[in-house]
């Protein structure tokens, strides 16, 4: 990557993902993010100059720069992902840790981000815009879909296919071969042994449904 990073989002995924880009020795431009006190302040001696919908600086990407969404709050990163597709024709870089371990097989499409010591097996499928967190383990032949976040130290077993939206809490773990469903949620450090459908919420070992 030649161009420098614009990082949508300063807040802990956006601190993340300045450190990853400066371990591969890839220039920040600048952070945006839409908290009025952040603005003007510095991360790292890095700025945050504006707001993400900035045209004055939204200009640049695609042009100047290229661009990171950096945000857990899964709705804002769908929107954000959207309005740089419609006002500048542009798709988010990964950021992903130079201490990640990809097999070659791996398959990763864009605006990822996989932190320090995430592991992803061969034959593993990865979409869109996924948080994958440190330590995470992802076995050969896994399928992640789109907007999924995975949690620190959590194990997906082979096989698994976790469907767009899904949140998997830290320390969690898929068995081989099970389905999690579109914005299904499973609780931090839960066993799941079966397939959990769309829009459920799951915790416990092993994780039963529970009801909001």
């Amino acid at each position: 990557m030649d161009k420098p990073v614009i990082i949508l989002g300063a807040g802990g995924i956006g601190k993340a993902a300045y450190e990853i880009f400066q371990s591969h020795h890839i220039i920040i431009y600048c952070f945006l993010d839409d908290r009025t006190e952040l603005i003007g302040t510095e991360i790292n001696e890095i700025s945050v100059l504006g707001r993400t919908d900035d045209d004055g600086y939204l200009k640049l990407i695609g042009h100047k720069c290229e661009a990171f969404v950096a945000t857990d709050d899964s709705k804002l990163r769908r929107s954000l992902v959207k309005m740089l597709a419609e006002r500048r024709k542009v798709i988010p870089v990964n950021a992903i840790h130079r201490n990640a371990h990809l097999s070659a097989s791996s398959l990763i499409s864009h605006g990822n981000f996989i932190n320090d010591s995430a592991v992803i097996g061969a034959g593993v499928s990865i979409g869109n815009h996924n948080l994958i967190h440190s330590g995470a383990i992802i076995e050969f032949e896994a399928a992640i879909s789109d907007f999924v976040q995975i949690g620190s130290g959590s194990v997906i077993g082979s096989g698994v296919k976790i469907e767009d939206q899904a949140f998997i809490g830290a320390g969690a773990t898929l068995v081989a071969g099970i389905r999690i469903g579109k914005s299904a949620r499973i609780g931090a450090g839960s066993v799941v042994v079966s397939d959990v459908k769309a829009g459920e919420t799951v915790f416990g070992n092993p994780a039963k449904i529970v009801e909001l």
